[in-house]
């Protein structure tokens, strides 16, 4: 069973779960404002003498006319009361305890270059007022304004409008105006501790209460009246300083952890990078030792989704270099190969089964990357592969049943979802493809999604990429077109069409890449399929990892607050 001294030893832990520090800060208020969070002393004034004194400090500036009097507050009903409280703590109304609760300027002013700030909702973020872009009123209008509304030093701002709901101390001692967006809270401040008052509105028990009583559509407002009606504890005055004081320890050491996975992180991905940088751009003859390094440190270096993404790049990186697999001087070589497409190709223009393309121009000296392996070569992605663009169907002839007659028409979606299927007639399923083949998703985001496992017929949103001789592995393909260097070329010159960016299939044609033997494709695919499974097994340890940590504080919390 988790209890406070428990909770205490294991901060560090708990703070590693997803969103953990963020879940730990909420858990510090909650634990606060239900009086778990120090111990009570008996020796403190209670808040019921507290609450009397709060009474008859605000009937006196009723009396002498400097607050008006306020509608009396419907009494608190056991419904209202979310838990039992210590002895010698209050269950209170906010306006119980407040001098005034009144919100901002009404009607937009007359804004000047200079002169007055004059402060809404987003002058509050992260924590502090932020005078960076506040526009500013003229002394006349401030003077105006503050006759109902006047912000002073340690008075409290509550946003209204947008994210409601959070509350800041005014900290900066100078004259300003608020407008409608911002609610000002005026209290007594030698009976109500100013930021022991801030960290309640920002518990997540008051937070609760914000949001469900947060109304309209668009620009939704939090109400005076439901704010003033908010149901709050008040502990006593010395035990609301000492809360405010352990909260601060607290948010202290969250920060700290906070500073300190973060920094983690950045090390890892950088210790991620490197290991890609050392395999991808080492010589040759040091390439083995340093893959077998990385190899044996693989749950080190790969302990986040970022690097399992950067290992699965590196390892389709190495493939299409020839650095992943060992080369086999028996092997047929490429430049054999290419004169076999070649042969198949002019047939196939002969035959009347392909047109016959635009020659593609030689390769430069400037496009080659890198040095291949003996027995590779390089070639154009045009003059090996048949990239073939979808058809549009008539929508009036779509069904969205399976029906004899129709074909399933396959749509970028569908490798997603199989929730809306569509359906043509066999005559308007004119780009046929099989589960083997490779497609390309033309329009993005996220363009150029290289994708398989569905059949049917297509639309214009794909693009078959179709190896022209059997010499060309579809497997090996749809690992190349994956390529970091492919995939970051062809996103970033690829076009805007009707609002879409869109790849062109005269950019893909004409991309250089480096082509191995039939066999060695094999052997390739063959060790990147193992390695893709072994990002797979590394994923889900990560995944049980985070799903273990993520109950840990679930629990932790649940058995904190309901000790």
């Amino acid at each position: 069973m988790m209890n406070l001294e428990t909770f205490f030893n294991h901060f560090e832990l708990l703070a590693d779960a997803p969103n953990g520090v963020q879940k730990l800060r909420e858990l510090i208020l909650q634990l606060a404002v239900m009086g778990k969070l120090v111990p009570q002393d008996k020796n403190d004034e209670p808040a019921s003498i507290l609450l009397e004194k709060i009474k008859a400090k605000k009937a006196k500036l009723v009396k002498d006319k400097k607050i008006k009097k306020s509608k009396p507050l419907t009494p608190i009903t056991d419904d209202e009361i979310p838990y039992n409280l210590p002895i010698g703590w209050e269950w209170v109304r906010l306006d119980d305890i407040t001098l005034l609760i009144t919100d901002g300027a009404h009607h937009t002013p007359t804004y000047r270059f200079s002169g007055v700030p004059f402060l809404s909702v987003k002058d509050i973020s992260s924590g502090f007022i932020n005078l960076a872009n506040t526009r500013f009123i003229s002394e006349e209008t401030h003077q105006k304004l503050i006759k109902r509304c006047h912000p002073e030093f340690n008075d409290i701002l509550l946003t209204k409008v947008e994210t409601t709901g959070i509350a800041k101390v005014i900290d900066i001692d100078i004259e300003f105006s608020i407008f409608v967006s911002l609610a000002l809270l005026k209290f007594n401040k030698s009976l109500i501790y100013t930021y022991y008052l801030e960290l309640l509105i920002n518990s997540p028990l008051v937070k609760e209460k914000s949001a469900k009583n947060t109304q309209g559509v668009g620009n939704k407002n939090l109400v005076l009246k439901h704010i003033k009606n908010f149901v709050t504890p008040l502990p006593p005055l010395n035990e609301q300083h000492r809360i405010v004081k352990k909260v601060a320890q607290l948010m202290k050491y969250c920060d700290e952890l906070e500073n300190k996975k973060t920094e983690q992180k950045k090390q890892l991905i950088l210790l991620g990078e490197t290991a890609t940088n050392k395999l991808t751009k080492t010589k040759e003859e040091d390439f083995k030792n340093n893959w077998q390094q990385i190899q044996e440190n693989f749950e080190l270096i790969y302990s986040t989704p970022e690097n399992i993404k950067q290992l699965r790049q590196t390892i389709l990186q190495l493939a299409v270099m020839g650095k992943l697999v060992p080369q086999d001087k028996s092997d047929e070589p490429a430049s054999i190969l290419l004169e076999k497409i070649k042969s198949e190709k002019a047939k196939l223009v002969k035959d009347k089964k392909i047109k016959k393309s635009k020659p593609l121009p030689p390769i430069t000296d400037d496009e080659i990357p890198y040095n291949l392996p003996v027995g590779w070569e390089w070639v154009r992605l045009g003059n090996i592969v048949n990239f073939i663009g979808g058809s549009q169907p008539p929508k009036k002839k779509f069904i969205y049943h399976e029906e004899k007659g129709y074909t399933r028409l396959i749509q970028i979606r569908d490798f997603k979802s199989e929730e809306f299927k569509t359906f043509v007639p066999n005559q308007y399923a004119n780009r046929p493809f099989s589960k083997d083949d490779v497609m390309i998703g033309r329009y993005g985001p996220p363009v150029f999604q290289i994708l398989r496992g569905l059949e049917g017929t297509y639309n214009v949103a794909l693009m078959k990429a179709d190896p022209i001789h059997l010499l060309i592995s579809k497997d090996y393909l749809y690992y190349l077109l994956q390529e970091p260097r492919i995939q970051k070329i062809v996103i970033a010159e690829s076009e805007r069409t009707a609002g879409q960016t869109g790849v062109r299939k005269e950019l893909i044609n004409a991309f250089v890449i480096g082509l191995p033997s039939l066999n060695e494709q094999h052997r390739i695919v063959k060790k990147v399929d193992q390695l893709m499974k072994y990002c797979d097994d590394l994923e889900q340890q990560l995944t049980q990892g985070i799903e273990y940590r993520k109950k840990l504080i679930q629990t932790a919390i649940y058995q904190l607050l309901a000790a």
